[in-house]
């Protein structure tokens, strides 16, 4: 399953993936759920969007929630990039969640556009 994703600002398209994965996952969502936050630091910014949304499986399969309304901010440190976002996570047993097994590096694309930045990612179901 792939997600592609535009969006103004480098955190918003990393925001605008992990929605995607969300949809991926699950039809409905109640507006139910706490706000978490989740930081990453990656050696790239592929890196920074494959740890992300690796982040984001991981807090549904250990939380048990299912993240959804993803707010992110994406910066350099050094050599360097930090993810720092938030989430909300409604409960597993709250809603029909499909299996997505992990985030993949095949045809992962994050590109800068004259619009903003445009993202593709495969998911593996």
């Amino acid at each position: 399953m792939a997600v592609a994703a535009t969006a103004d600002s480098l955190g918003g398209v990393f925001a605008a993936v992990a929605e995607g994965l969300t949809a991926a996952m699950c039809d409905s969502i109640p507006p139910t759920g706490d706000r978490f936050e989740m930081r990453v630091r990656s050696e790239s910014l592929e890196a920074a969007l494959f740890d992300y949304l690796d982040e984001c499986i991981y807090e549904r399969d250990v939380r048990g929630v299912l993240p959804f309304d993803y707010r992110a901010t994406v910066r350099r440190d050094g050599d360097e990039w930090v993810v720092e976002a938030t989430a909300r996570g409604v409960p597993l047993t709250d809603v029909t969640a499909r299996d997505v097994k992990a985030v993949t590096y095949s045809e992962m694309e994050l590109v800068e556009t004259d619009d903003g930045w445009r993202a593709y990612v495969v998911f593996d179901v």
